[in-house]
């Protein structure tokens, strides 16, 4: 109990950029000192941060979306035990939270990512044993918007979104894909207001 304490208390409570790079970098190394090797996609704040799109420095973990199959993206709820624990390790050697990589939502999953979404994505290898699979700047313009009309424009998924600059055209069929997630009408209603707010007029009617 003492010893669990004693590494909360020095838990760092977030990730910059390059932290996440030598975590990454130590999972893959120590995946593959044990046999093991993971394809993983991800998405959130990490995502935009190591691609260098957004300002903000700092992100409290990384979301993953799923495994990287030759044919898809594949659930991994819950996380395999041979990656959690090297997740964990790699948590206590470099005192990070130990839920540092996370899933993410995995309504994305069951309910349809964006058309094109495995094509967009771009690998970056971490050793031996780990390569990320980096979610493309559309299909983030599309999970940020779901996330800020779901969590409102003072949230860090609109700035990011800001930060993300996506044209009208990108913003409608984004904003198309969110309604296939929830088709409700509280919903649209909130979509169009976020819309209105990142500057897409008559948004209501554009998405017919």
């Amino acid at each position: 109990m003492l010893a669990q304490a004693s590494y909360r208390r020095y838990v760092m409570p977030n990730l910059d950029k390059e932290q996440m790079e030598q975590a990454l970098r130590d999972l893959g190394d120590l995946l593959a000192s044990r046999g093991q090797h993971y394809e993983l996609v991800l998405i959130g704040g990490g995502n935009l941060m190591l691609r260098g799109l957004i300002t903000r420095t700092t992100t409290k973990d990384l979301d993953l979306l799923g495994e990287r199959t030759a044919e898809t993206v594949a659930p991994l709820r819950p996380l395999p035990p041979e990656l959690a624990r090297a997740i964990g390790d790699v948590a206590v050697n470099l005192g990070l939270a130990l839920d540092w990589i996370n899933l993410g939502p995995e309504s994305l999953l069951d309910l349809g990512l964006p058309i094109g979404f495995e094509e967009r994505l771009e690998r970056v290898a971490y050793g031996d044993g780990l390569g990320i699979w980096l979610a493309s700047r559309f299909d983030m313009v599309c999970f940020k918007l779901y996330a800020a009309v779901d969590q409102g424009t003072r949230s860090h998924h609109f700035q990011d979104l800001r930060e993300l600059r996506p044209s009208r055209d990108e913003l409608l069929s984004a904003a198309r894909w969110t309604i296939s997630h929830d088709p409700s009408a509280g919903y649209r209603s909130l979509l169009v207001a976020v819309l209105g707010q990142m500057g897409v007029a008559h948004a209501d009617a554009a998405l017919g």
